[in-house]
């Protein structure tokens, strides 16, 4: 059974339409959404990725289904690494709060371009050199080592930022004010770029260093590139509201690093299992199929996201709560 193109050309319509809906909201109404507002919308974003999966499985199938909840659930849990670096980014920026929003739905918006090329190049390589499974399993373990130790990891990423936005510094005019949500503005009768552009560069070229992980990651749950894409727009779609949500949560969450190193390991595992099974190289086994080689279940790859997305939140939730009751400790005069 097959995913019917008038499924795939309407959800990706319907899509497009929430997200056009969205950037319009946010623009005309630049505001810092409350705590109830941004756990309305990501219960929204969250409630319509599970509506979709049940969409898939009554005109799909159960097996596409499985895929889409479980590649939704990878990118969502690796694109929360993401709002660490959006967060000094905005710093960095000094975006004001009431326009991050907007910046924010921008970035979101160029990095779903990006990543679009991006998994239609994948499928490509894919498609004409199976062994890339090896070296996506191989990058991804590596990846994994380095998230276990991030030491400045987050800061690289934003010095790797500071050269995009020297470069363009040369290139173009721009303003040392922002002017509202404007990223034109006119300054002594000249008309040139607010420092919004910038940002909105350093939000989308940000995310794209994320995608070399996270996609080839998705690759191991599914190589059908309707369901990586638009397990990535899901992913991506709540992530504004998750910023704003998590707030100051993210300096709490300080094991969520292991979790994310834990998925990733996993993964690149997966990818080099499949790679094994499906094995084309003539130096390996001949060239022959490793038939030991077992194929991960998508319950099993679902079941270790989830745990281990669970397992890091709640031991730096627990570690901070210890921290916290442990200052009150000393601070109470004797």
């Amino acid at each position: 059974m097959n995913i019917p193109i008038w499924f795939e050309v309407g959800s990706l319509v319907v899509l497009v339409l929430i997200l056009i809906g969205d950037l319009m909201l946010v623009r005309l109404r630049p505001h810092i959404p409350s705590t109830k507002e941004s756990t309305l919308w990501v219960a929204f974003y969250v409630g319509l990725a599970l509506v979709f999966a049940g969409l898939l499985a009554v005109f799909a199938g159960g097996q596409f289904a499985g895929e889409f909840l479980t590649g939704w659930a990878l990118e969502y849990s690796l694109s929360i690494d993401n709002l660490f670096v959006f967060v000094l980014i905005m710093a960095q920026f000094a975006v004001p709060r009431r326009l991050q929003q907007m910046v924010l739905m921008v970035g979101i918006i160029i990095a779903l371009v990006l990543r679009g090329l991006f998994i239609m190049l994948g499928v490509t390589i894919i498609e004409n050199f199976s062994p890339i499974f090896y070296i996506f399993g191989a990058f991804l373990i590596y990846t994994a080592i380095r998230q276990a130790m991030p030491e400045g990891d987050h800061d690289g990423e934003v010095q790797r930022e500071n050269f995009i936005v020297r470069l363009l510094r040369r290139r173009i005019d721009i303003s040392d004010e922002y002017d509202g949500n404007k990223i034109r503005t006119v300054v002594d009768g000249k008309r040139i770029w607010t420092p919004m552009v910038i940002v909105f560069v350093a939000i989308g070229v940000t995310d794209l260093m994320f995608a070399i992980d996270s996609i080839p990651a998705i690759f191991s749950i599914t190589q059908n590139s309707f369901l990586v894409f638009t397990a990535n727009i899901f992913a991506l779609m709540g992530l504004r509201q998750l910023y704003f949500l998590l707030g100051d949560l993210l300096d709490r969450l300080r094991y969520l690093h292991y979790g994310i190193a834990i998925i990733l390991g996993f993964i690149g595992i997966k990818l080099i299992l499949h790679a094994m099974h499906e094995n084309e190289l003539p130096f390996i086994n001949g060239g022959e199929h490793i038939e030991w080689a077992p194929d991960i279940p998508i319950w099993l790859s679902l079941t270790v996201i989830v745990v281990a997305m669970a397992g890091a939140t709640i031991a730096s939730l627990v570690a901070a709560a210890r921290e916290k009751r442990a200052t009150k400790k000393v601070s109470i005069p004797e």
